[in-house]
């Protein structure tokens, strides 16, 4: 958060998640879908499918809620690839999670006819999506229920959201935070923005108090580990944090939800994701995934193909910057020929394209990458039928 996340800028005509006829905020994205999986209300052990290109906090919520994942491959395009999905687990599935990736939305009126058809509820995944059309609706509405992560694209400590344009909400028996968590949630948010100098006039004196906190809280300790290198349910199950998904969100989240414009959010996230289209076109062993995209969304992230993908994430991230991988993807995850899943856990990477990344900042970081891409490639091209317009 800066003073800039308060500035307000039109961006007419966009729609928001939030704007569904019934809503839920929860903790988190993961949160949201535990409790639409609640809310759906299906036998325990029922299954749910899920695609294969997933981060594990997709996954997570299904386990927890006592139901069975099954996986569905994905087209070049990123939806479901229904043919891959067999006539037996189609028949003991109850719902389906499917996803808008990289905040650049599809229509799924394919996908809503084929869960009609069959019975199977819609989870709408709108974590990339806070914003935008999907098609024929606007991103949420083909869901029986839609799901979104709003620490995505505000300066929130934690929130997600539940939301539905065709059925009523029930509202779950959610805990208040303690009153010291709730403090905790306004100290986080200031003290993440001075730590990267975001408050201009009030970092020095805010760098010192939190210094001085900071000061008399012990480092925590660092044990060895024996367990193997390959992660496992477990490892996965621990890191997708699902301690708070009975809570309500932060007064701190809340608060920043209501009174933050959200006109200067979608702006700034198109305008760098144009950035990265202009400088990154003709990259040599890279090609984006997707073309621009249209003026009524709010990407998430630019999508970039790179051949020799390994090295050149690693060496992103050697130098701190914003790009991301889904790489852990769930133990038993199974393969499909036709899956551009696997291909895209592995090859496309995700630069990221917050509001508060400026011109300057999205330039070095599509120059870094286009350094790196000069070595010699070290990978074979991908089928041409993996780009596509959007």
């Amino acid at each position: 958060m800066d003073w800039s996340s308060f500035a307000r800028a039109s961006a007419p005509g966009i729609h928001s998640i939030e704007n569904l006829s019934n809503t839920l905020f929860t903790t988190s994205g993961r949160a949201a879908i535990y409790q639409a999986l609640l809310l759906l209300n299906r036998p325990a052990g029922s299954t749910v499918l899920v695609p294969t290109y997933h981060c594990p906090t997709m996954v997570a919520p299904v386990l927890l809620a006592n139901l069975k994942p099954a996986y569905f491959a994905i087209d070049a395009d990123g939806l479901p690839l229904l043919d891959s999905i067999d006539a037996t687990t189609i028949a003991r599935s109850s719902a389906i999670i499917a996803a808008h990736y990289f905040g650049l939305p599809r229509s799924f009126a394919k996908l809503r006819q084929w869960c009609d058809q069959h019975g199977i509820a819609l989870i709408e995944d709108c974590a990339h999506c806070y914003f935008g059309d999907a098609g024929e609706r606007p991103v949420g509405a083909w869901g029986d229920y839609a799901t979104a992560s709003l620490s995505k694209f505000f300066p929130v400590p934690e929130a997600g959201l539940v939301a539905s344009a065709h059925r009523s909400i029930e509202r779950p028996a959610l805990t208040s935070p303690a009153l010291k968590a709730q403090v905790k949630g306004w100290i986080d948010v200031l003290e993440y923005a001075t730590t990267y100098k975001r408050l201009a006039g009030l970092n020095r004196g805010l760098a010192l108090l939190f210094g001085l906190k900071n000061a008399r809280t012990p480092m925590p300790s660092v044990t060895a580990s024996n367990k193997p290198s390959g992660p496992d349910e477990d490892d996965m199950m621990r890191d997708c944090d699902m301690g708070r998904i009975q809570q309500r969100p932060l007064w701190a989240a809340m608060t920043l939800k209501s009174i933050l414009p959200r006109g200067r959010v979608i702006l700034q996230r198109q305008k760098n994701y144009g950035v990265y289209a202009r400088l990154l076109a003709h990259a040599k062993g890279a090609r984006p995934l997707f073309s621009m995209p249209s003026a009524s969304v709010a990407p998430y992230v630019f999508p970039l193909w790179v051949d020799d993908a390994d090295r050149v994430y690693h060496a992103l991230k050697a130098q701190s910057l914003p790009v991301f991988r889904w790489d852990r993807i769930w133990p038993g995850t199974p393969s499909h020929p036709a899956d551009a899943g696997p291909l895209w856990s592995r090859h496309v990477l995700q630069l990221l394209c917050h509001q508060d990344l400026s011109e300057a900042d999205t330039v070095r970081i599509a120059n870094a990458t286009l350094d790196l891409l000069i070595e010699p490639d070290q990978a074979a091209l991908p089928p041409p039928s993996l780009h596509r317009p959007l």
